[in-house]
């Protein structure tokens, strides 16, 4: 049996035409979306979803294209997904929320809060940077690190076919590489997110490859028109800016005039390996 995030209600809500996406919700106050990262499911926040349900409404979806939500052929434009989120807190009965996401989670997030900016509160992104940013500062050796990013964005095919081959392989090697402490992911979690992972290849390559096109052409426009976040942001984010030799903090305040950023001393899932300092950060988000 799939995990669940315990006290939560389950629902599946229609986003879109002909898709709907997999939402845990629970709690009761100002409400809260949670957008997860890769190769992960809306599982990654069990803890810090259980400690905001004390005094918000959270709502935890799979993105489309992930977990137990609708996998559709074709768009995965950051742009399309956000505006599945905006659809879905609506259905719920909210037109303003709080949006925090992680990884790919985090460029929906960004793509909705530019999007959106009336109908999201409250904006926080854990360990990652704008799509553009991300394509810039990755360059030479220091590119070895994104070679899955490289390997997506290849015309389709390939890319579907050498994943699905050793999918368990594959989706791994990212939940040990990017994770300093193993028992952050226990064995029933881990299997969950290898399991959705290894069910969704296609949608996962399809999302990456819109990363590497339509939603760089998107963060271009914005940047060019001086489009920024509008409302409090905080960004979380390992220090491997410094490694890489760019300013992390610098690039996000080019997008948010109201930024704070905080280095976190964890790995890459650091919502299930640092819950607490994430609680922390988001409640203070949530205050400002």
């Amino acid at each position: 049996m799939t995990p669940r995030i315990t006290g939560f209600d389950y629902q599946r809500v229609p986003v879109a035409d002909g898709v709907a996406l997999n939402v845990a919700i629970g709690g009761a106050g100002r409400p809260i979306v949670l957008l997860h990262g890769f190769p992960q499911t809306h599982l990654m926040w069990r803890h810090v979803a259980a400690d905001l349900a004390a005094d918000h409404t959270v709502i935890a979806p799979d993105l489309r294209g992930y977990g137990d939500s609708d996998k559709p052929d074709g768009d995965y434009a950051k742009r399309v997904m956000a505006a599945d989120v905006v659809a879905l807190a609506r259905q719920l009965g909210h037109d303003r929320f709080a949006l925090a996401g992680h990884d790919r989670g985090a460029l929906v997030a960004v793509r909705a809060g530019l999007d959106h900016p009336d109908a999201v509160t409250h904006l926080a992104s854990l360990d990652v940077l704008p799509t553009i940013d991300m394509w810039e500062v990755m360059r030479g050796r220091s590119a070895a690190v994104g070679f899955h990013l490289y390997l997506m964005a290849q015309p389709p095919g390939l890319p579907e076919a050498m994943i699905a081959a050793s999918a368990d392989d594959f989706f791994g090697y990212f939940l040990d590489l990017w994770t300093r402490d193993p028992a952050a992911i226990p064995a029933d979690i881990r299997a969950a997110y290898l399991a959705a992972s290894r069910a969704a290849v296609s949608s996962i390559v399809a999302d990456y490859r819109a990363s590497a096109g339509i939603d760089v052409e998107h963060d271009e426009v914005d940047r060019a028109a001086g489009n920024r976040l509008r409302m409090p942001v905080t960004v979380l984010q390992q220090d491997w800016g410094a490694a890489l030799g760019f300013d992390a903090a610098g690039l996000w305040r080019a997008w948010a005039a109201d930024l704070r950023h905080q280095t976190v001393s964890c790995g890459h899932f650091m919502a299930e390996e640092a819950p607490s300092v994430v609680i922390a950060a988001l409640r203070e988000l949530l205050s400002r």
